[in-house]
């Protein structure tokens, strides 16, 4: 597949970009050697390589998700929060409504 000026031109109208003439012929040969990397690296046989999202493994950190009394993991002090609270109901802070 090769790129021409024209090609050039409706891409960028697509993408709403205002391209000149003298840049559209610029681009012409950069998008045909990106498109030309991109055929030789379907040529590449992938067969027994399985699907990866980076070169390097990646493993998340993961936590026990509990809640506890604790203050510092933050559970169990809902009554405490809310005696801040300028006005509360049914364990929720309440808030003036607000209508524009």
């Amino acid at each position: 597949m090769s790129v021409d000026t024209a090609t050039v031109k409706k891409v960028a109208s697509l993408a709403r970009i205002a391209i000149s003439d003298a840049d559209a012929t610029r681009l012409v040969p950069e998008l045909n050697n990106i498109l030309g990397w991109i055929e030789q690296l379907g040529e590449v046989d992938t067969a027994g390589v399985e699907p990866m999202t980076a070169v390097i493994p990646n493993h998340l950190r993961l936590r026990d998700d509990v809640a506890g009394a604790d203050p510092l993991t933050g559970g169990g002090m809902r009554d405490a929060v809310l005696a801040n609270a300028p006005q509360a109901e049914h364990g929720f802070f309440t808030v003036p409504k607000v209508i524009e």
